[in-house]
């Protein structure tokens, strides 16, 4: 039985989530699986990988082959470095606690470039949204600026008609009640 480490698609339309799962190759994309491994969700900005590296390295070990995009996400979680250490060990060309130390060292470096993205997105949101109110602000201004001298007029157009319209009511009335 050939074994696939793959991506198994839940969630609702446009808004997709996936297990990653270990399956028999020849069950459907949705179907049987033998072990859930993690999930992926793509529709947050970083994505959001949960994944049981000893569990994937297990397997990886045994022969399961990842498909494209499993193994993406396997080498972005330290899943396959995990495996070539392990084969290492195996060898002999390295102790358990040396590959040990590199896989942690790695983790560590990749955990600082991830929190490095997650502030730079945050930077750039609260810069957009700055400007965004600096924009709003000055879009604000100009449209009381320019609301403020047509109330002027009208104000002063309506002064000059109850003027003017005084006598031309009094003159209406004693037309009407003769």
């Amino acid at each position: 039985m050939a074994v696939k480490l793959r991506l198994q698609r839940h969630g609702k339309k446009g808004k997709p989530f996936y297990w990653i799962v270990a399956a028999d190759a020849r069950s459907k994309r949705d179907g049987k699986f033998l072990e859930k491994l993690g999930i992926y969700n793509p529709n947050v900005n970083p994505a959001i990988i949960d994944l049981n590296v000893d569990g994937a390295v297990k397997w990886l070990q045994n022969g399961a082959q990842p498909t494209d995009t499993a193994r993406a996400i396997l080498s972005y979680k330290g899943a396959m470095l995990k495996n070539h250490l392990a084969g290492g060990v195996r060898k002999g060309a390295l102790t358990e606690d040396e590959a040990e130390q590199k896989f942690q060292a790695w983790l560590d470096e990749k955990a600082a470039k991830v929190e490095a993205k997650k502030d730079g997105l945050e930077k750039a949101e609260a810069e957009a949204k700055a400007k965004a109110l600096e924009a709003e602000k000055a879009a604000n201004e100009a449209r009381i600026a320019a609301a403020a001298p047509v109330e002027e007029e009208v104000t002063e157009e309506v002064a000059e008609e109850t003027t003017d319209d005084a006598p031309k009511a009094e003159a209406q009335a004693t037309n009407e009640e003769e």
